[in-house]
């Protein structure tokens, strides 16, 4: 139990077993980097040495015992979506109502709940027409968040992140579901098209909230990052 208590006590640091040589870069607070040449993530010095063991350990005790690592996650601790101009338009309506290609209509008088417009859903590059029909996607999911320093967030960063505008896609909703909390390691959007921008905003997130990066993570968005060149190039 003590290995599964490091787990939750420092989510996300799933490092590659082995240490760097020496190479080029100032290290994080955990005690490591990424290589900018080969974009793994390594431990130099404490506490990222010991925590790395220790998060070794308890994944595989929790994977003996058929348990996930992200038990304390509650999606209630991330409180979303909120008016924050008063309007009776929520974080949801607002990022419909932004994004629509047509005036939108509504479901009630007060026009407070969107039902109506025409959204480009970036992931599979249809058009949705049902308001019902679009979830609106974190890029980088609430649960990820909590796994990869967000569990130590206050609760007002954690309800900023849940309605951060840059953070927030429409997409339709079973593509939504299908993605679940994963990593783009995990799943990427079917239209290859939006990779580039997929791993731009990815990226922009886990900087701007610093994130912890996975080495997997981090191989996968400089692989999307590689694409933006061959978009421009298409265009």
């Amino acid at each position: 139990m003590r290995a599964l208590f490091w787990l939750l006590l420092f989510p996300g640091l799933v490092l590659f077993s082995g240490l760097a040589l020496a190479h080029p870069g100032g290290v994080d607070r955990h005690g490591g980097h990424t290589d900018r040449s080969s974009g793994h993530y390594h431990c130099h010095r404490e506490p990222c040495q010991s925590t790395q063991q220790q998060q070794q350990d308890a994944l595989e005790e929790a994977r003996q015992q058929g348990r996930a690592f992200s038990l304390l996650y509650d999606r209630r601790d991330w409180p979303h979506w909120r008016d924050e101009d008063g309007n009776c338009r929520d974080t949801r309506a607002e990022v419909l109502i932004r994004t629509s290609r047509v005036a939108v209509t509504y479901r009630d008088a007060q026009q407070c709940v969107v039902e109506r417009g025409e959204w480009l859903d970036p992931y599979s590059g249809q058009l949705v027409f049902l308001a019902t029909q679009m979830d609106i996607d974190h890029l980088v999911p609430l649960k990820h968040a909590h796994g990869h320093g967000g569990n130590n967030w206050p609760l007002r960063r954690r309800e900023a992140f849940a309605n951060d505008i840059d953070n927030l896609v429409p997409v339709s909703a079973s593509l939504n579901r299908s993605k679940g909390s994963s990593s783009p390691d995990q799943w990427l959007p079917p239209d290859r098209s939006y990779w580039c921008e997929y791993g731009r905003r990815w990226q922009s997130v886990k900087q701007r909230y610093a994130l912890m990066v996975t080495p997997p993570e981090q191989a996968t968005v400089s692989g999307l990052m590689q694409t933006c060149a061959q978009v421009s190039v298409s265009r």
